[in-house]
């Protein structure tokens, strides 16, 4: 499945499904917090991401199971790329460094960072 950026909206009602993992409508409508879009608005977008593929349904009777199809380390990872091509000239190393810079890390999430990078940096060199 080809991955675009989500609407505000879509990104929205996808956050609340990866929370719930799976739901009928009443249960994704809750997830909003007040005041809450109209029932037949989230309805109306739950359709449309069924038909772009984001959600998929599982019919119970006269009910829909919904579950998200789209995953959300699959979508945060092309959202990840998207932004490193077009703000960092397609450079990991530079939006690291960015990312680093203005993230105001304090020196123990620094520390968590850099063993995060060595781990990575051992399993690139094992394989």
């Amino acid at each position: 499945m080809e991955t675009k950026t989500l609407t505000k909206a879509e990104l929205q009602l996808m956050k609340h499904l990866w929370k719930i993992e799976k739901g009928f409508m009443k249960d994704i409508v809750e997830q909003f917090s007040e005041p809450k879009p109209a029932y037949t608005t989230i309805a109306t977008l739950v359709g449309r991401m069924v038909d772009k593929q984001y959600i998929g349904f599982e019919k119970l009777g006269r009910d829909k199971l919904y579950f998200p199809l789209l995953k959300k380390s699959t979508y945060f990872k092309s959202q990840l790329k998207e932004m490193t091509s077009d703000f960092f000239n397609g450079s990991s190393s530079q939006f690291a460094s960015f990312f680093t810079k203005n993230a105001d890390f304090n020196l123990e999430e620094l520390k968590q960072l850099q063993e995060i990078l060595q781990q990575e940096i051992n399993q690139k060199k094992k394989k």
